[in-house]
């Protein structure tokens, strides 16, 4: 079964190594990991091109596999990384399953108060951010739509029990555990 290797990784200085440690342990548990940067893009006549040539190359690599775990800890603000999500959407859209972890246990209500702060309850009993939007107070672990999709289509959605840094892998472990039973 393979396994594409969604997350913010592939940012990291260290993207290769990053990788090769999740594809070992997809071949611990009997998978095989596939992660963004498999695949060698060249660079094309702009960045631009080369940016174009790199989605549609993750998107054929999405089509290829079985199912998609995401490292879906927060990234540049309270939610997932952007990228990412667009992948695991894509995903769901083909009907594949997805899975996904987080390496901080704080709901995403709780993220969002954080950085963008909370006015008392308005009149209709809805909390707000200091620019007067809604913040989502539903218990989950990132947008509605995120947990609503891994939910339904039966995937696994793991909290590391304790913040961890964005890379760590327990989390991810997790998941695969719970799919190889």
């Amino acid at each position: 079964m393979n396994i594409y290797l969604a997350g913010p990784e592939v940012f990291a200085a260290n993207a290769d190594e990053l990788g090769n440690r999740k594809k070992e342990l997809c071949q611990r548990y009997g998978y095989q990991g596939i992660f963004p940067l498999d695949t060698q893009i060249d660079n094309a006549a702009t960045k631009q091109l080369t940016g174009l040539a790199i989605s549609k190359a993750n998107e054929e690599l999405i089509r290829k596999c079985d199912l998609v775990i995401a490292n879906l800890t927060p990234f540049r603000g309270a939610s997932a990384d952007v990228g990412t999500v667009y992948e695991l959407g894509l995903a769901r859209g083909l009907g594949k399953p997805i899975h996904g972890y987080t390496n901080d246990p704080d709901l995403y209500h709780s993220r969002l108060i954080a950085l963008f702060g909370a006015d008392d309850l308005q009149p209709e009993g809805q909390l707000r951010d200091r620019d007067g939007l809604k913040i989502e107070e539903f218990d989950l672990r990132d947008n509605l739509m995120i947990d609503g999709g891994i939910h339904a289509c039966s995937g696994h959605f793991i909290a590391a029990p304790k913040k961890a840094a964005i890379y760590e892998t327990a989390a991810f472990e997790e998941v695969l555990i719970r799919l190889s039973r």
